[in-house]
């Protein structure tokens, strides 16, 4: 049972924040949406620390079993480090890593940066839109030692990837992985029904919802 109180926190936070915003965005797919996700916008110690806390609020919720945590770069690696701060602070304290773009030949060298790879190692990312990233970390991950236990994401957008599922049913199927998500686009929907004076805005999502949602 989802918390909606929870999600809807959530979303109330990003659109504060000016990370979800509406207007005419063409996503990766060619598809134009009338609403934007940018977790790169959670940039200041306040709203990532607030981040923190909904992601290890998720992730604890989830009932997942792991180990370690690893962020996908580039964004994944603040979104790892802030939701590892806010499990330590919650009691739980485990390691994290995160991988670099290109291979370093000299120093510690290597594409994995922090923990070595070892146990359940839980995914933390932004969203899956085509799961390239996820597939990419899944890879990581088992070439470094460990093995990949499930994905976190802040927003499940809720439509078709390749395919009749969503882009994060089609991770959980290829990859065998449970995505746990803070807020979907269900969760939006309900939260500006609620909200109101946003019938626009409404609207323009759920026109979407129904060309390109699952």
């Amino acid at each position: 049972m989802r918390d909606l109180s929870f999600s809807e926190d959530f979303i109330a936070f990003a659109l504060e924040r000016n990370v979800l915003r509406f207007g005419s965005f063409t996503t990766k797919a060619g598809r134009v949406s009338p609403y934007f996700f940018d977790a790169g916008l959670f940039n200041d110690g306040a709203s990532l620390r607030r981040l923190g806390q909904f992601y290890a609020q998720a992730i604890l919720g989830s009932g997942i079993a792991f180990d370690q945590l690893f962020g996908p770069a580039y964004k994944g690696i603040p979104l790892v480090t802030a939701a590892a701060v806010a499990l330590a602070e919650n009691g739980r304290n485990v390691p994290i890593s995160f991988n670099r773009k290109e291979p370093k030949d000299h120093g510690e060298g290597g594409v994995i940066i922090g923990a070595p790879l070892t146990g359940r190692v839980l995914i933390v990312d932004d969203v899956i839109s085509a799961g390239t990233s996820a597939r990419e970390s899944v890879d990581l991950i088992g070439a470094g030692g460990g093995s990949p236990c499930g994905v976190v994401i802040a927003l499940d957008r809720m439509e078709r990837g390749q395919g009749v599922l969503s882009a994060v049913q089609e991770v959980e199927q290829e990859l065998g992985l449970s995505v746990t998500s803070i807020a979907t686009l269900d969760d939006l929907i309900h939260y500006l029904e609620a909200r109101g004076g946003m019938a626009r805005e409404l609207q323009g999502v759920m026109r979407y919802r129904s060309q390109y949602g699952v």
